[in-house]
């Protein structure tokens, strides 16, 4: 057995812009495979009372399940990069974010 070990303070004094813009992005696209379907299925629903052909519609819903995922993904790695790039500006000024840990 190991002896207790008491929390320790750190400091997060930096984040590497392109690993947190990669992280992010391969993230958000996750999210826009499992939200693009629901997407598609609401719209559906929705314009089904319409009476108006699904044809469009199908295609439309295939675009938005294809863009989805990648418009999510270049947001992600955006917000990321900018995210980060702003985070070690200020971290410099104010120290940086303090984390406890075992």
């Amino acid at each position: 057995m190991n002896p207790p070990t008491l929390p320790t303070k750190r400091r997060i004094k930096r984040f590497a812009p392109l690993q947190l813009g990669l992280m992010l992005a391969v993230l958000y696209g996750l999210c826009g495979l499992i939200f693009a379907p629901i997407f598609v299925v609401v719209s559906t629903l929705g314009l089904k009372g319409t009476g108006q052909p699904a044809t469009g519609l199908m295609a439309a819903g295939l675009g938005v399940i294809v863009l989805l995922p990648v418009i999510y993904a270049a947001v992600g790695f955006v917000g990321g990069l900018l995210g980060a790039l702003i985070y070690n500006m200020v971290a410099r000024w104010v120290g940086g974010i303090e984390v406890e840990v075992e």
